[in-house]
């Protein structure tokens, strides 16, 4: 069984380089001109231009100096700041049934220290499939026990994970529930509430002894000694504990998103509610605590027999009409590319077009605290958008140039390359 394992293994790593991106990025310093630039926060400029350098948008107006270069001519497309997925296995997962090409879920229930950005595959498909729909960074993120690891941030260009890191890092916690794991867990009522209350007891447990680590470490320090490396579990949870950086809670149900944020208040901690498919039955309780949502997927199906068919596609607008920040992700590995078409439901279903867009750009920039970088087009940011025929939510519209980190990026991905492939067949010889 390895051994077939590891032939199947080796079949689709090589089928994955051979349909990766042929022609190379491109940097350089570049001026997008004859295009409708919708910056997000700032309105709208028609007839707009873009220019790049170093990576960076160094100028936006009606009238941008062209001196030194390249000019692209949009020819009546807009322009939009790259899009930004808040939670996917993008680069983690390969092959959903070869175990050898996934891994974002290591062994362990307590193992924040973690890093998914060490285990993201720069080369993997999904990643210029994904991009080439306007999708420039994704949050990528651990899945497994109550602490799974740190999930991280990432551009999707680059040779090496660490190219690719695109700032924030945050670890993830997976919420205890009061529900059931799927359709086939046959748990009784009873043991559902025990291993609840069983999940609820280990999680303050594990609080206690991270209170009692900072004070340890407090005190060697203050001594000119490191208690690092003694706990690496604890010493992952410091910054959080204190204050300095966030907890990425994973919570669904709403009796779980209202206990979860008792649990937030209790602790004093700094935190992101994610999933929350249940949070319209509750968004006031959210908006009252303060704390910022990254939901999805929209393009689900409804948590329970009782409700009606489009509570999924409506959530997102539910929670943001009560005042909750809210941000979208697809939760995918395969499918990260279809993020725009699940903000496109969620405008649809309440939220509108202006709102839906910020979910997946300015909003999501804000919650992750990266919007000094990324979010819109602005001066001064890094250069991460593309130039569209029409709506990006729209699937009729195309995308025709992208550029992330101010390199840009070939619209190359395997599809592209299997439809070039086979657009002007040549029929070989009959034998």
């Amino acid at each position: 069984m390895k051994n077939l394992n590891l032939a199947i293994y080796l079949f689709f790593t090589l089928t994955c380089l051979h349909a990766q991106q042929v022609a190379k990025s491109i940097s350089g310093t570049f001026v997008l001109t004859n295009a409708t630039v919708h910056t997000i926060t700032n309105g709208d400029i028609s007839n707009g231009q873009v220019l790049i350098k170093d990576g960076r948008i160094v100028a936006v107006g009606s009238s941008v100096s062209t001196e030194g270069a390249r000019v692209i001519d949009c020819q009546g497309g807009h322009i939009y700041p790259g899009f930004i997925d808040g939670g996917t296995q993008l680069g983690l997962s390969e092959v959903g049934s070869v175990s050898l090409t996934q891994d974002f879920n290591e062994i362990g229930d307590l193992i924040p220290h973690m890093q998914a950005l060490t285990a993201v595959n720069p080369n993997a498909v999904a990643i210029p499939v994904t991009r080439v729909n306007g999708v420039t960074s994704a949050l990528v993120v651990p899945r497994g026990g109550t602490f799974p690891g740190t999930a991280a941030l990432i551009n999707l260009h680059g040779y090496t994970p660490a190219q690719m890191y695109a700032g924030y890092k945050g670890i993830v916690m997976n919420f205890p529930s009061t529900g059931r794991r799927g359709r086939r867990d046959r748990r009784s009522e009873e043991e559902v509430n025990k291993d609840q209350e069983k999940a609820t007891k280990k999680i303050n447990e594990t609080w206690d002894a991270v209170a009692l680590y900072a004070k340890i470490d407090s005190t060697m320090k203050a001594d000119g000694k490191t208690a690092e490396g003694y706990k690496p579990e604890l010493e992952a949870l410091l910054p959080v504990f204190r204050g300095e950086s966030q907890l990425l809670i994973e919570v669904n149900r709403d009796k779980d998103i209202e206990a979860a944020l008792a649990w937030i208040k209790e602790k004093g901690i700094k935190a992101i509610l994610t999933g929350v498919s249940e949070g319209w039955r509750v968004a006031d309780k959210i908006a009252e605590a303060g704390v910022p949502v990254i939901t999805g997927p929209v393009l689900s199906i409804p948590t329970r027999e009782n409700v009606r068919y489009d509570v999924a596609y409506a959530n997102a607008a539910r929670m943001h009409q009560a005042g909750v920040k809210v941000g979208i992700r697809t939760n995918d590995s395969e499918n990260v590319r279809n993020l725009p078409f699940n903000a496109g439901f969620a405008a649809t279903y309440g939220m509108g077009k202006e709102e839906a867009m910020k979910s997946i750009t300015i909003h999501m920039a804000e919650i992750l605290g990266v919007e000094a970088d990324y979010g819109s087009i602005e001066e001064g940011k890094i250069a991460n958008l593309f130039v569209s025929s029409g709506d990006p939510f729209e699937m009729k519209s195309r995308i025709t140039h992208l550029f992330i980190n101010g390199w840009k990026v070939p619209l190359e991905s395997r599809h592209t390359l299997l439809y070039d492939e086979f657009l002007d067949r040549k029929p070989g010889l009959n034998k």
